[in-house]
């Protein structure tokens, strides 16, 4: 069992993020996991800074903690011949930490660009053919692609790492699951469904199974709930919804009914290690190998503190089944 730490891109700014994967790094844990955001889900978050920056920096000051977008889109706002020059450069530059997570995005940060936002079986599309362009430009040389909806003209990526970076992709159904399987050498998901690594097995794949678990530390347990609740309330829409509202304003309102009893039922609140063990193992239970700690508390260093303290060795001795 591998165990990451979520650095949330929407509610810090450049300098805190990189100053908290560091402080992950001392904390033991094994990677850390970052968000692709042009916007935050909710105004109050506050932040959303260029990621790619923020990873080089992060490479640069730390030396062991594997570095993992979670996720980026490569089919709107970029084109995939970019991920695959960003990728190939921050794999060679972490000394081969890295590790691509992509998904099909949300309509919150493609919009931005004026290219609008596809239907799902489109996004589906899009992944499969950006993912096609991203391997066959890290096979070295120019190439060329035509595909239904994206186009490579007479292009090389130079700066190629040795070993080309894993690619963990974003599953939430079948179709994705397949699309992970068959093109991703890695799952990524954020709910604890056993149907979905059984999917993913099914259609093929093998690879390490990404998963968030929702924490939210604090003192006590309804401080860490009120916490939630302000700023991580989106995260109990659901992905069907989470895709598709364009700004924060519209999360704002779409999660007005979000009560704290509604946020302790997911998230695991508060100094309890027991409770936050609790939801870590029924990811593991469902065949998750790669547990992301999303902790959405008030207090980063307290929650470093506890991980190092009562969760780190907990952990790792939970085994993934499913």
């Amino acid at each position: 069992m591998q165990i990451g730490y979520k650095l949330a891109s929407e509610a810090f700014g450049p300098e805190e993020l990189i100053r908290q994967a560091t402080r992950a790094e001392t904390a033991g844990f094994d990677f850390v996991e970052i968000s692709d955001h042009f916007h935050p889900w909710l105004d109050n978050q506050g932040h959303s800074p260029f990621v790619w920056t923020v990873l080089g920096a992060i490479a640069a000051r730390t030396d062991r903690v594997g570095l993992v977008t979670g996720v980026t889109c490569p089919t709107v706002r970029y084109h995939p011949a970019i991920i695959a020059q960003a990728a190939a450069t921050l794999a060679l530059v972490s000394g081969g930490r890295f590790v691509l997570g992509v998904g099909s995005g949300e309509r919150l940060n493609e919009h931005v660009v004026g290219r609008g936002f596809p239907a799902v079986r489109q996004r589906h599309e899009l992944l499969r053919e950006a993912l096609e362009i991203i391997r066959l430009l890290w096979e070295g040389g120019y190439r060329s692609y035509e595909g239904r909806h994206l186009r490579l003209e007479d292009a090389r990526v130079f700066d190629l790492p040795a070993e080309a970076p894993l690619i963990a992709v974003a599953a939430s159904g079948a179709d994705s699951a397949r699309i992970a399987a068959e093109l991703g050498d890695a799952l990524f998901a954020t709910e604890e469904d056993p149907a979905l690594v059984r999917r993913y097995r099914d259609f093929g794949g093998s690879g390490p199974r990404y998963a968030e678990v929702p924490l939210a530390w604090a003192a006590d347990e309804r401080t860490a709930a009120r916490a939630a609740l302000d700023t991580s309330r989106w995260a109990l829409t659901g992905w069907k919804v989470m895709s598709e509202l364009p700004n924060p304003v519209n999360f704002d309102a779409a999660t007005s009914t979000v009560r704290e009893e509604d946020i302790l039922e997911r998230f695991a609140c508060g100094p309890d290690p027991d409770r936050a063990l609790a939801t870590a193992r029924d990811f593991a239970t469902a065949g998750f190998d790669r547990l992301v700690m999303m902790n959405v508390g008030p207090e980063v260093d307290g929650f470093f503190d506890f991980y190092e303290r009562e969760l780190d060795a907990p952990l790792r001795a939970l085994t993934a089944e499913g």
